[in-house]
């Protein structure tokens, strides 16, 4: 079932047919729901705790968490911290059936050499991270669509019947310059990084569009909460791998506010 088709659906009960009709949100899921959460860490919650496992870094507050809480039926949350494509075709498909009702996959981030992209940014002012930033870049444009493919397509032949949200990254940076969390990365760098995520939103959201899932922006709901705003709802760098990932704030009224906004 593509995004869409929930506008109207016929039950036959009693020998009669309702017509149920949703509503604009998570309510419209209030049915037994079979839901399944795929993709990387933004996806995992990593950065939110606490965490569900060691190993993916699952967290409760993780906007998968926070939309089942809202329905009834089964929730696999399989999102994984690293996920890659492969990994997720490997390892997160698993639990897709005809019966799922509902998907959310947040995934690409990982392969594209994004990490290291911004690793070099925030090296001292003298290092150049012109051309870290521009591979990944490439990367986008020329890899990820067919790994998107590749795994867009997995899901609708296992769950055909689904409706499939495609979640997106925020930009990181404010534009602004250095500031405490992250003290070596120049306002022009973050200009850079910034393209760069604009260009990797319009990738997966293109790739989403061919496949008819609906895809869900949160750069505007991070509008004003990126690192070195005063409230932010990133993580700048600490020196582990929640280093700019999202914040408790940020899965709640980033991601889980932009999501049901969209269902």
């Amino acid at each position: 079932m593509r995004p869409g088709k929930r506008a109207a659906t016929v039950v036959v009960a009693a020998g009669a047919a309702l017509l149920l009709l949703p509503a604009a949100s998570a309510q419209a899921w209030c049915f037994d729901t079979d839901y399944v959460a795929l993709g990387d860490s933004y996806s995992s919650g990593t950065g939110a705790g606490p965490y569900l496992d060691e190993e993916c870094l699952r967290s409760e507050q993780a906007y998968p968490s926070l939309l089942a809480g809202e329905l009834r039926g089964d929730f696999d949350f399989a999102a994984c911290s690293g996920a890659e494509t492969e990994d997720l075709l490997a390892n997160q498909l698993g639990d897709l059936s005809w019966r799922t009702d509902l998907v959310t996959v947040g995934i690409g981030g990982n392969d594209i050499g994004w990490v290291p992209a911004v690793g070099a940014c925030m090296q001292p002012e003298t290092y150049d991270c012109t051309p870290a930033v521009e591979a990944a870049v490439a990367a986008m444009e020329n890899e990820l669509p067919a790994l998107l493919d590749e795994v867009y397509t997995e899901i609708e032949d296992r769950a055909p019947f689904a409706d499939v949200y495609v979640v997106g990254y925020p930009r990181l940076f404010n534009g602004e310059g250095p500031c405490e969390s992250i003290p070596y990365v120049t306002a022009d760098e973050q200009v850079l990084m910034n393209g760069a995520a604009d260009v990797l939103s319009n990738v997966i959201e293109a790739e989403a569009e061919e496949h008819g899932f609906t895809f869900v922006d949160v750069r505007e709901a991070f509008e004003g909460h990126v690192a070195c705003d005063e409230d932010s709802w990133l993580h700048g760098y600490t020196g582990t791998v929640e280093s700019f990932h999202p914040t408790v704030e940020g899965q709640e009224s980033g991601y889980y506010a932009a999501l049901t906004a969209a269902l």
